[in-house]
């Protein structure tokens, strides 16, 4: 009976429990149920757990094999950590939906079929924008709305691809797709916009900074993810992600070092991390799809301390602004050392989790002689460590003294961080369990003296240039614009712009119709009124005249 019960459906139960309770049984339910679900997914055997006939279709919700495995625990461990970190969180509905968001994102990762696919995918954009809507503010209620605008454009792009799918060849089956129609071709943008790709990606740093400190932790880890996942599991190989992924990596390196906002500096660098990775699904070898599997992970788990970090320092001074930070490392140690932690992580600094992972990606492509995309992966290592490694800690932490003196926070967010913390040099350093969770046997080494040295150069060098610019990076009061700036700025105004011009055409037409009344009264009581010539009293020789032209007109009309 346990091994078929469906982990992401005990989160999604324990949210909607979780819901109903208060103090100390909601802390517990929103803790064990992750526990739980991480031990039924480390158990699980492989293989099509539960099969079930819809409609004439084999449907298979609950099916694992190393992939699915590894993305379910990882999202486990995630909502665990995102829950402790949260237990003091005032919204009673914050921690409920982010259950039910990751539970359905766990739904998406063990779901064998499509119609199981587009089921939870739909359930965790409900999840997030409530998670999103949950902190409270008119800020975070109007991006909410966005988000979802957003994810329901994704969502009727893949089922209509779904649908188109499933009646050209008949099976619901998820698995390799090719690019070779119309329906795979709404599959894979469905997917792409939950990947925060190009165009639309600046749904990520507009929505995820207004969540509230907590919530953002819970955002940064499913919804990408679960879009690399489903990349990784339909579209290996397809070479238009390489292209993809690099514009996604360097606008978000772009913007990250023009952002002011800390948490839409880390916002934009989750665009940028998930550009590694759906590079690393264009290339498509086994190397290069280890190597995204292992960065999502990673990535997960550093992106998750990097906004616990952020988090505590907006919940402690209700400040987010970098130009309003700075020296907080004096009173806030334990937070400045994790979130030191978690940039250097992202930097993929030697003894952390990012660089066993990150560089596999890197290898693959050289490994797949792809030069250029190997030289800009490379680059793209420094800027994420100018604007991640450097920037983020220093400006918040150790620049000049902002005056604030808050204290840690309390030592539930602590624990979280350092759980987090401990996961990211644990997995720097003891690298070989996670590489036996990769889809596929590796025998990658990641710790060659060449390597090792060539990235410590290229870090060092890419943190001088930091210094050495910081005149031309001091963080500035802008506000940085998008390709949202459309749906945002001048989609409202053309929209103003023609219900003022429409007003004004229903207020011509209003005093045209007015007019045309009036002047058909007066025609009406020219002709017909008192003194009207159609009022007089007619003989009936008049008539019978008039009776006999008429009836010579129809005969002329008709015959001629």
């Amino acid at each position: 009976m346990i091994e078929h019960l469906h982990p992401g459906v005990i989160l999604i139960l324990g949210g909607l429990i979780a819901g109903a309770l208060r103090g100390v049984p909601r802390a517990l339910v929103v803790l064990l149920a992750p526990l739980a679900a991480t031990g039924i997914v480390w158990g699980a055997p492989e293989g099509v757990i539960v099969r079930v006939e819809f409609l004439g279709y084999a449907l298979t919700p609950y099916a694992v094999d190393k992939l699915s495995r590894l993305f379910a625990l990882v999202f486990a461990i995630a909502a665990f950590g995102g829950a402790l970190f949260a237990l003091n969180q005032r919204s009673r509905l914050e921690l409920p939906a982010a259950l039910v968001y990751a539970g359905s994102a766990m739904g998406v990762t063990l779901a064998g079929d499509l119609l199981t696919v587009f089921v939870f995918w739909e359930l965790m954009a409900i999840g997030s924008t409530l998670v999103i809507w949950s902190a409270g503010t008119s800020e975070s209620g109007a991006a909410s709305f966005r988000y979802l605008m957003i994810h329901l454009l994704g969502g009727v792009l893949l089922m209509a691809g779904i649908a188109g799918h499933v009646a050209d060849t008949g099976s619901p089956a998820f698995g390799r797709i090719a690019l070779d129609s119309t329906a795979h071709w709404l599959m894979l943008g469905g997917f792409l916009i939950n990947a925060a790709a190009p165009p639309l990606s600046a749904w990520v740093p507009d929505a995820y900074p207004e969540a509230s400190w907590s919530g953002t932790v819970f955002l940064s880890a499913f919804t990408t993810k679960t879009a690399v996942y489903v990349l990784l599991r339909g579209f290996p190989g397809a070479e238009l992600l390489i292209f993809l992924g690099m514009v996604m990596v360097f606008y978000g390196i772009v913007y990250a070092l023009l952002e002011n906002d800390m948490r839409r500096i880390l916002a934009y660098s989750i665009v940028s991390q998930v550009g590694f990775m759906v590079s690393g699904v264009g290339i498509g070898s086994e190397t290069a799809l280890n190597g995204v599997a292992a960065q999502a992970l990673a990535h997960i788990i550093y992106k998750a301390l990097l906004l616990m970090s952020a988090g505590s320092v907006l919940h402690m001074t209700g400040r987010r602004k970098c130009t309003e930070l700075g020296g907080l490392f004096r009173s806030m140690p334990f937070t400045a050392a994790c979130g030191m932690v978690g940039a250097l992580s992202i930097s993929a600094f030697p003894l952390t989790s990012g660089f066993v992972s990150k560089s596999m990606i890197t290898q693959a492509a050289a490994d797949g002689h792809l030069f250029v995309v190997w030289l800009l992966l490379g680059a793209a290592s420094a800027g994420t460590f100018v604007y991640a490694g450097i920037k983020f800690p220093w400006l918040v932490f150790f620049r000049s003294d902002s005056g604030l003196r808050p204290k840690d926070p309390p030592f539930n967010m602590r624990l979280a961080m350092a759980f987090f913390a401990a996961l990211c040099i644990g997995l720097g350093i003891f690298y070989a369990p996670l590489y036996r969770l990769l889809p596929f046997a590796s025998a990658y080494a990641p710790y060659t003296a060449s390597h090792v040295l060539a990235h410590l150069q290229l870090l060092l060098f890419a943190g001088l240039a930091f210094f050495m610019l910081q005149p031309v990076l001091r963080p500035a009061r802008t506000i940085t614009l998008d390709l949202d700036w459309l749906y945002r700025r001048f989609g409202p105004m053309v929209a103003r712009a023609c219900a003022r011009g429409l007003s004004r055409a229903l207020l011509a037409l209003g005093a045209a119709a007015q007019d045309l009344r009036v002047q058909l009264l007066r025609w009406t009581l020219r002709w017909h009124g008192p003194e009207g010539p159609l009022a007089r009293t007619i003989t009936t020789g008049s008539m019978a005249l008039w009776i006999s032209v008429l009836l010579a007109a129809y005969l002329v009309v008709y015959y001629v």
